[in-house]
């Protein structure tokens, strides 16, 4: 039988709690352009979850706990302190939201940024966070046109468009779970509820990317592919979507939401020791594969030709995804083409780089030397 560690079990008690926890949001504030990446809108989140809408916390201010806030970015001790300050001055420098408003002579637009004040310290575990007076109405004696979610969701969640659209797909299956059971509606306007329905102008507008991913491809595979599948994957809806043309191009996409059983299944795999020993048995693995790739000099020679840098450093997701899938097929070409041969192809992808392979490095890393090494292979069986 395993002894599970003091620490981890404290982690695993405070994931429990936070999985109780919920986000509630005044629905022109999920409609919203979050001027903002991952980061600072989860930190949001997170933030948000503290606020009891009936008795607003005094100043604006709420206090949170680092050891809440490290477990809900599951970040380990060798590097939470860099991120978390890394997430606090993005959140501080670029994050705000740009909300519309519908008035009788037409829109009204404000620009928020949500938590201007964050204050804590090295020798004690308080973080102080102050929203913004503008934001609070957003947020707090919110009776109508509110949205309510969970912060478990959130957490499994790591893009920016799967966070803006889970909360969007939650907005919707609220009001269809509040009208099947209050009435007030008819049938089929409360399966449109479930059913709910966007142009692709306004999903770009949400998502802010109306400037980006000019092809249609590339715009449904970043912001509905892959969000839509980290959604099922991750949290309690099971989604699917379907493409609305007119003429011929898409001018709309419908969505189809169920509840899958992932979020009820959440508070019993807290409880379950099998779970928390599984949990912890991950967690060290991605431990010693980050320890190693540390080590690795193919972490060096991706610092030398600029592939990595020291931000990518304080990232476990990247170094442990290049120790597990990368470097092993680094180890395949170094025997074919000797340590000379991985520096020549480093060289040569470091030029062919892009915007999108910057901020996805490990994946860029990982199909350049998949694409190179079977050429390498049929090289030698020709030379042979």
């Amino acid at each position: 039988m395993s002894i599970i560690p003091e620490s981890k079990t404290r982690q695993v008690q405070t994931l429990n709690e936070l999985s109780k926890r919920k986000v509630v949001e005044h629905n022109s504030l999920i409609t919203s352009i979050a001027k903002m990446d991952k980061t600072p809108l989860k930190m949001f989140e997170l933030a948000v979850s503290l606020i009891d809408t009936e008795n607003p916390p005094k100043d604006q201010t709420v206090y949170l706990s680092k050891q809440e806030l490290f477990a809900f970015f599951n970040v380990d001790d060798s590097n939470k302190h860099s991120r978390f300050k890394e997430a606090i001055e993005k959140m501080q420098k670029q994050a705000f939201f740009k909300i519309k408003n519908a008035k009788e002579k037409g829109y009204e637009f404000e620009s928020i940024v949500p938590i201007p004040y964050v204050k804590w310290a090295d020798y004690h575990d308080e973080v102080t966070i102050r929203f913004s007076p503008e934001i609070m109405p957003y947020l707090i004696n919110l009776k109508t046109n509110f949205t309510q979610h969970a912060l478990s969701d959130i957490a499994e969640l790591n893009s920016k468009y799967a966070i803006i659209l889970y909360r969007w797909l939650s907005m919707n299956y609220n009001q269809y779970e509040h009208y099947s059971v209050k009435g007030g509606r008819r049938e089929e306007q409360v399966e449109s509820y479930r059913n709910p329905i966007i142009t692709i102008r306004e999903l770009r507008d949400m998502t802010d990317t109306v400037s980006e991913y000019k092809k249609f491809t590339d715009f449904e595979r970043r912001v509905l592919k892959d969000p839509i599948k980290e959604i099922t994957n991750h949290t309690s809806f099971n989604v699917t979507y379907e493409k609305v043309k007119k003429g011929r191009s898409i001018e709309s996409v419908v969505f189809h939401i169920t509840k899958n059983q992932v979020a009820d299944d959440i508070s019993y795999k807290l409880d379950d020791p099998v779970y928390i020993d599984g949990k912890i048995r991950q967690e060290e693995s991605e431990k010693d594969l980050v320890y190693e790739a540390m080590k690795s000099p193919y972490t060096k020679l991706l610092m030398e030709h600029f592939l990595l840098s020291y931000i990518d450093l304080t990232d476990t997701a990247i170094l442990s995804g290049l120790q597990k899938n990368v470097y092993p097929l680094y180890d395949e070409l170094k025997e074919l083409r000797g340590l000379k041969g991985v520096k020549e192809h480093l060289a040569y992808i470091r030029d062919k780089q892009d915007d999108y392979s910057k901020k996805n490095i490990a994946k860029y890393l990982k199909k350049s030397i998949e694409q190179y090494l079977p050429i390498v292979k049929r090289q030698d069986i020709d030379h042979e």
